[in-house]
């Protein structure tokens, strides 16, 4: 009797139709509400996404998994509420939940420690505490949709049972040594992010929307073009970027997609309706999406609500070519602008990297591609690289262009040049392991309807230790600013066009998730921070188990 190896992970939600992710450990017919589909096999790994339609639209609808007509979820005896599809309904109300950087660890010390205690200390999980207080509160509280920003798994960071795995088939010794080598291994760590029970359950139950970031295939990919040539030279690179590209496939990107997507899908529905097992033809098109980025775009939309959710794969299309970044290349850009024009309430758009850093960081980044263009002569131009690399000088800031490019977008919106200016326009992003709300204002007379916020929260589990917070706390601050700024002008590099401030005093580092409420044309923004066990830190009358204690709230529209 075959049976679930993960899953089921409830993905696409629309006002009446569905999709569940599953992989199975044999080949066999998956059935959910109804409707059946056959999984299909890549490198001897069965996946199957069935498509439910027919929903009534602002319900929610319990749902079983069988295979070959054998219940396998939920499971006998199971702690937890039964899963259920979640349907939206045009402008009622929703609520989203984001954030990003989520390495696996075990539950217990040392891995429940601070950095500052133990080396390997990851802190309590937030997205594991938000499953736990769901798993007591009515359906009603429980978030629609759980935007994940990047770094669902840590190709580079491997827990220790993942590590045991990898010792068994491999010498460890060589590289890639302990982290992820192909596409065998990846499956494991997709494994031990999403295996455990609380999680599982979590996954199977809300909707989610997913895009990479570097730690899906290694820390600072697709940094610089300097990166990237030294990267491919190893004897070890092209089977990590295959296993990459592929799991992200099937693991993360094609549940981000409607069936409507799906249909029109000339790879899935290759891979999905061949007898055999697609293996190189899924291989092949993640070799090819290394080595290329036209005709290769992870970015999608979606609508959730009144809400239109664009998410831009800010790290695979890079264009690293210098003196002509670009942070994803024109026919993607294109593409963006089709997808923010239109008429819906709130415009959402997801990239990992934050399109608007804490200031002083955004000018040493601005100033750090100068150097790297050739400002201060090659000395200027190996330091810059070197920098590069070394702090993770590589968001938008850093591709000057793409964020000139995409801020001015972000205005043709507000003020309706794109279509009926929506209530907010919001930037959703993680990666930067700490959390906090900037206000965006244009240049005087523009005319701007829309509020426009950059959001960001990270991580999910992985907090800095004290050193780094100290470093992220000196850039938020006013010193920090001038010191940045003073650096970019005498690298020549402008101000830019729009202006943000933080809404609060200084960033948030602990391990968190942040919630985005959304009603008609109002939205509000909370974030929520975990209470370790250690700490005792549970307000009175609080279940212990509820271990989110909010931090900050803030009514955006």
């Amino acid at each position: 009797m075959p049976s679930l190896v993960l899953g089921p992970m409830l993905r696409y939600v629309g006002d009446d139709e569905a999709t569940i992710w599953v992989e199975t450990d044999a080949p066999c017919e998956v059935s959910v509400l109804g409707t059946r589909a056959p999984t299909f096999t890549v490198a001897g790994h069965h996946y199957a996404l069935v498509h439910c339609p027919g929903l009534e639209p602002g319900t929610s609808t319990p749902y079983e998994v069988t295979l070959d007509n054998e219940r396998v979820w939920p499971e006998a005896g199971s702690e937890f509420p039964a899963s259920v599809i979640r349907t939206t309904d045009g402008a009622a109300p929703v609520k989203l939940m984001f954030g990003s950087c989520r390495v696996s660890a075990p539950h217990s010390e040392p891995y429940t420690l601070r950095k500052d205690e133990d080396d390997a200390g990851r802190e309590v999980d937030a997205l594991r505490n938000l499953a736990l207080r769901m798993r007591s509160s009515p359906v009603e509280t429980w978030p629609h949709s759980l935007i994940m920003l990047g770094d669902q798994v840590y190709a580079d960071e491997v827990s220790p049972k993942a590590r045991e795995e990898i010792k068994a088939r491999r010498d460890t010794t060589l590289p890639p040594y302990e982290t992820i080598a192909d596409f065998e291994e990846y499956t494991i760590l997709y494994r031990e992010a999403w295996g455990e029970p609380y999680m599982r359950w979590l996954l199977s139950t809300v909707a989610t929307a997913m895009i990479f970031d570097d730690h899906d295939v290694h820390d600072d990919w697709n940094t610089s073009l300097e990166w990237i040539t030294e990267m491919r030279a190893t004897g070890w690179w092209d089977r990590r970027i295959v296993g990459g590209f592929s799991t992200y496939w099937l693991y993360q990107h094609l549940g981000n997609l409607s069936p409507a997507e799906l249909e029109r899908n000339e790879l899935y529905c290759q891979v999905s309706e061949s007898a055999a097992d697609a293996t190189d033809v899924l291989f092949e098109y993640a070799f090819c999406s290394d080595r290329q980025i036209e005709g290769v775009r992870w970015s999608f939309s979606r609508d959730i609500g009144a809400a239109r959710l664009v998410m831009v794969d800010s790290r695979a299309g890079r264009v690293l070519d210098p003196g002509a970044r670009s942070m994803v290349d024109d026919d993607e850009f294109a593409w963006i602008e089709e997808q923010v024009a239109g008429d819906f309430d709130h415009l959402l758009i997801g990239t990992s990297l934050p399109l608007m850093l804490a200031p002083g960081m955004h000018f040493l980044e601005a100033w750090n591609e100068q150097l790297c263009d050739g400002k201060w002569g090659t000395p200027g131009r190996l330091l810059g690289e070197r920098l590069r690399q070394g702090l993770d000088m590589e968001h938008w800031a850093a591709f000057r262009a793409s964020f000139d490019r995409m801020c001015h977008l972000l205005e043709d919106v507000a003020t309706g040049r794109r279509g009926r200016a929506p209530a907010t326009v919001v930037t959703l992003s993680g990666d930067v392991h700490h959390a906090y709300l900037a206000e965006v204002g244009f240049p005087a007379g523009t005319g701007a309807q829309s509020n426009v916020w950059q959001a960001t929260c990270s991580p999910f589990r992985n907090p800095l230790d004290s050193h780094e917070r100290r470093i992220i706390r000196f850039a938020t601050s006013r010193a920090g600013t001038l010191v940045g700024k003073a650096l970019a002008r005498t690298a020549g590099v402008p101000d830019p066009h729009l202006r943000w401030r933080f809404v609060h005093d200084e960033p948030w580092f602990n391990n968190q998730v942040a919630t985005l409420e959304i009603d008609g044309r109002s939205a509000h923004m909370r974030l929520e921070k975990t209470l370790d066990d250690a700490s005792g830190a549970v307000a009175p009358g609080q279940d212990p188990e509820l271990r989110l204690e909010q931090v900050f709230e803030h009514a955006l529209a």
